[in-house]
């Protein structure tokens, strides 16, 4: 059985404890590796190797660090079909959409990254008669990047791009959970010429590996993706620390459908939006409320398309995979259970699919749901699912789906569907998001600020708040 190692110094190594945690395929519901169970010891070691390492690769020059970066993309795009198999078989994500999106967005970041720093500028302010002042931005020094579960290679290289680019020396600790493609990086790196201590992969738990990098003094700053509670919890750890910290949380997002939408588009898009990735997707719309208007029209075909869904193997044809966990599955399956219980009615699925092949028989599935009836303000409305589980609401006016958009504590992405420009105009500055999406979802420019307010975050990742976030800026003021 494969044993994973962690990439520290330029080296595959084993954790200094020598202890491994099982890793399950989601699909079979079966171990078919091992990881390491790193501890503080491998953190230091991590540390150690980025001091060693800061001084060169931050004044390499900014075309070297590129070019280093531009292989890793090519290395990763030149091996895709064998990152997306591992992602497939790692998450359960069915095997055409780590084909078509996931890798190909981990080979986009490493290029645009590499380009971008770049065309990288600071600020200057001219007094007139007095003096002028021009800003200086310096790497930071060693960072962290912890990322999740659910878009793994997507969203790991999203963080240790641009922390690269801007001169850092970066430890990384991918989730347990979906360890395989970060580990492929590691090799990818080795390749790619990436000098020792550059980048360290440390894998391991979020209570043990993560806290002890949140808790490191040489690591300046955190770039974390992952749920609400943990990002409270590192916060509580850093804040006092004085580390700079990126925070992207949790989201329970919004899909507003008026009565004069594209029809069919809209229709189309909102299968999408609610079950990609098995709705694991930090920006699934996880509730769709529609005008009353075309309420029952648009009820009856999403639940015919829905149900049109085909769940099974993610390594065949199907549009739902696997649920990353067997824990996972059971939070998902108790809050359909507390849907029940607040009086919503399930319109489709609400149950744990088995496929039909021996091989999955024991893998965790569950089929696409679909639920009406609830109050916009019930838990099930309210608490972030993170799964193929979505409510359904009947809407008047602009100012009751308002309401009822805005009442979650948390605010990352929403999706406004009408065709009337004025209106798109109104709703989307007034709802409390950090994405809006009109007529669309998941149209991603990688130069944008990506992030959420309220509960689903603090600061912002993309183009250049990135390249920002992993800098300190040093005003020079020079008197005439």
């Amino acid at each position: 059985m494969l044993r994973i190692e962690n990439y520290i110094d330029g080296q595959l190594i084993a954790p200094c404890n020598n202890q491994f945690l099982d890793n399950y395929e989601p699909a079979t519901g079966k171990v078919y590796s091992l990881i390491p169970d790193s501890s503080s010891e491998d953190i230091e070691l991590a540390v150690s190797a980025a001091k060693r390492a800061f001084p060169l690769w931050s004044k390499i020059g900014i075309q070297e660090r590129s070019k280093i970066l531009l292989k890793i993309s090519s290395l990763i795009e030149n091996h895709l079909t064998a990152f997306a198999e591992a992602e497939s078989i790692d998450n359960g994500k069915p095997l055409k959409l780590a084909s078509t999106v996931d890798i190909p967005r981990a080979v986009d970041n490493f290029h645009f990254f590499a380009t971008a720093i770049e065309h990288f500028a600071s600020e200057s302010h001219f007094m007139e008669n007095t003096a002028i002042n021009y800003t200086l931005r310096r790497p930071i020094g060693i960072v962290g990047c912890i990322s999740p579960w659910n878009l793994p290679l997507y969203l790991f290289t999203w963080k240790i791009a641009p922390a690269l680019a801007a001169g850092n020396c970066v430890i990384a600790k991918p989730s347990e959970i979906t360890p395989m493609t970060a580990y492929m990086l590691s090799k990818i790196c080795i390749e790619a010429g990436l000098p020792a201590g550059v980048l360290n992969i440390v894998h391991g738990l979020g209570p043990t590996a993560g806290q002890a990098m949140v808790e490191h003094p040489e690591i300046k700053a955190i770039s974390f993706t992952g749920g609400t509670t943990t990002g409270r919890r590192l916060a509580a750890t850093a804040a006092p620390m004085f580390k700079k910290l990126s925070l992207e949380l949790g989201g329970k997002n919004a899909n507003i459908i008026f009565d004069d939408c594209d029809f069919e588009n809209t229709l189309k898009t909102t299968v999408h939006s609610s079950f990609a990735n098995q709705g694991q997707i930090c920006l699934c719309s996880s509730r769709i409320f529609v005008q009353k208007g075309i309420y029952e029209k648009f009820k009856n075909a999403f639940v015919e398309k829905v149900k049109q869904l085909k769940i099974g193997d993610p390594s065949t044809d199907v549009n739902i995979g696997a649920i990353v966990s067997k824990q996972h599955q059971e939070k998902i399956v108790s809050y359909i259970a507390l849907a029940k219980e607040e009086g919503g009615k399930i319109l489709c699925g609400g149950e744990i699919y088995q496929p039909d092949d021996d091989r999955c028989k024991e893998g965790y599935f569950i089929a696409p749901t679909i639920i009406e009836g609830l109050r916009y303000d019930c838990r099930t409305n309210q608490e972030e699912i993170f799964g193929p589980v979505v409510t359904i609401t009947p809407f008047d006016t602009e100012e009751e789906v308002l309401k009822m958009a805005n009442s979650t504590e948390y605010g990352l992405a929403c999706t406004i569907w009408t065709s009337e420009l004025n209106k798109a105009h109104r709703m989307a500055e007034r709802m409390e998001s950090g994405i809006v999406w009109i007529n669309c979802w998941l149209l991603r420019d990688l130069r944008t600020p990506f992030g959420g307010v309220k509960n689903s975050g603090v600061g912002r990742e993309g183009g250049w708040e990135a390249l920002r976030f992993f800098t300190e800026a040093k005003n020079v003021c020079i008197k005439y």
